[in-house]
């Protein structure tokens, strides 16, 4: 692991929003920690690694605190200059509230608000020590409501709380915190969705298609670079003037 770049550490780094963020994070110039389960932060960092690009690959769970701190720890270990952290990762449980169980309402919240919380408390020590670091947490359209997704909703709307919350605290530390609000994106978890649901949300989508993983990657960046250094407890909606019912 590199010290001399500023280390960005992005979850859900395997797929979709987390593997267009971390490569161009690296591309900005950061050495990127790609943190997944498994091997799958291990195969985008080889990607990144190929490309030209510094990257190291992270097994992390981010709804366990034990894991969020063994991450910390070797960072610590290995001197990084931590200058980013993109809380990206996220499921579905998709159920109508009355078909919902309580391990599905769980699980959607300890991966989005609480993983969010987690690695905020896990790695604002670390950011702190360079002014100028900044946190991005990954909300979505979704935070206004959706049909089968009261899970997602209460745990986007609760990242941008949580959001607001630790602009405020960490601004002392010179360490900004924002959140992107993605509408529909062309990633693994949107092509599960039936076609027909899709259709609906094109309708309601005024530039007519979906956004692409670069695009949110795009706002991410522009949230962690220089160019935002006096935006903090911000909200950014990337998602085509998507209406909500």
């Amino acid at each position: 692991m590199s010290a001399e770049a500023r280390t960005a550490v992005v979850t859900g780094a395997g797929s979709g929003i987390g593997l267009a963020t971390a490569t161009r994070l690296a591309a900005d110039g950061h050495h990127v920690i790609c943190a997944d389960l498994g091997a799958r932060g291990d195969r985008t960092a080889e990607a990144i690694r190929a490309a030209g690009g510094s990257a190291a690959g992270a097994t992390l769970d981010v709804a366990s605190d034990r894991s969020w701190t063994a991450l910390a720890d070797a960072l610590r270990e290995h001197g990084a200059r931590l200058g980013a952290l993109v809380n990206n990762a996220g499921v579905t449980r998709d159920r109508t509230l009355l078909k919902m169980s309580e391990e599905e309402f769980d699980t959607v919240i300890g991966v989005h608000l609480k993983g969010s919380w987690l690695g905020c408390r896990a790695m604002l020590p670390l950011l702190r020590e360079h002014r100028g670091s900044a946190i991005v947490n990954v909300s979505s359209t979704g935070r206004h409501g959706s049909f089968g997704q009261s899970n997602y909703a209460a745990a986007k709307a609760g990242i941008v709380g949580l959001t607001k919350t630790i602009a405020i605290e960490a601004a002392r530390y010179g360490v900004r915190c924002n959140a992107v609000a993605p509408g529909a994106v062309n990633t693994p978890m949107l092509a599960s969705v039936p076609e027909e649901t899709k259709r609906q949300w094109l309708d309601g989508i005024p530039l007519g298609r979906f956004a692409e993983p670069e695009e949110i990657a795009s706002a991410i960046s522009f949230l962690i670079s220089e160019d935002a250094s006096y935006v903090t407890g911000h909200v950014l909606d990337v998602n085509g003037s998507e209406h909500h019912a």
